[in-house]
């Protein structure tokens, strides 16, 4: 198995159609300066991010988005472990996202 975790670049998010956003941050993160992706859904990293990959189907296309794409990259590399094949870690989170000046929500 190739253990290199798949990245897409900000830029490129939406080109995936249908893809899950996922954003691995707390809540006061996901609500707070840098903002969220409009159409992302908050679970944490733990126990909460646990509990939505054992619900969501193994064929969904995830994008995994944090603050700088440590976090994210984790939660990728967790759902490789559990069989995922369609996911993905923005490369370099919000962080990144927010320097490209793309529309973020609060």
């Amino acid at each position: 198995m190739n253990n290199e975790i798949p990245i897409i670049k900000p830029q490129d998010v939406f080109s995936l159609k249908g893809a899950k956003l996922v954003d691995v941050r707390t809540p006061e993160e996901f609500t707070g300066e840098l903002g969220h992706i409009a159409g992302s859904n908050l679970h944490t990293l733990g126990p909460e991010l646990d509990q939505f990959l054992e619900q969501v189907g193994k064929n969904e296309t995830i994008i995994f988005i944090c603050r700088s794409g440590a976090r994210s990259g984790r939660a990728t590399t967790q759902a490789m472990s559990l069989g995922f094949k369609d996911i993905y870690n923005m490369e370099g989170g919000m962080l990144a996202w927010n320097a490209l000046a793309l529309p973020t929500e609060k």
